[in-house]
């Protein structure tokens, strides 16, 4: 199972509206959100990145928590990195894949 797979409904498809700005694909097709928890109105959302160094990850994470707090079931959001597992291309989505042009792993 995906780790996304137990992220709730809502906020992998507030996380979905976010797009990493080097490759262009949602963070959910490449792959970084880790997981995610809605309780009592309050989100927490694990994400990684595609490297602990990159630039755009302060950008990425106000995206998160500008689009997973404005759902309506959210008053509060917080986005935790995590670096374990690393990141590789192989928790690319399929259809980020095929955005990229990329062929499915075999």
């Amino acid at each position: 199972m995906n780790a996304a797979d137990a992220v709730p409904p809502a906020v992998l498809a507030a996380c979905a509206g976010v797009h990493d700005p080097e490759f262009g694909l949602s963070i959910v097709d490449l792959g970084l959100i880790v997981g995610a928890t809605l309780a009592d109105r309050e989100a927490t959302v694990a994400m990684t990145l595609t490297t602990p160094s990159c630039p755009a990850g302060e950008v990425i994470a106000e995206a998160v928590r500008s689009a997973v707090a404005a759902l309506p079931e959210v008053d509060a959001v917080a986005v935790e990195f995590v670096w374990e597992p690393p990141w590789t291309p192989e928790r690319i989505t399929p259809a980020g894949r095929r955005r990229l042009g990329w062929a499915d792993p075999d």
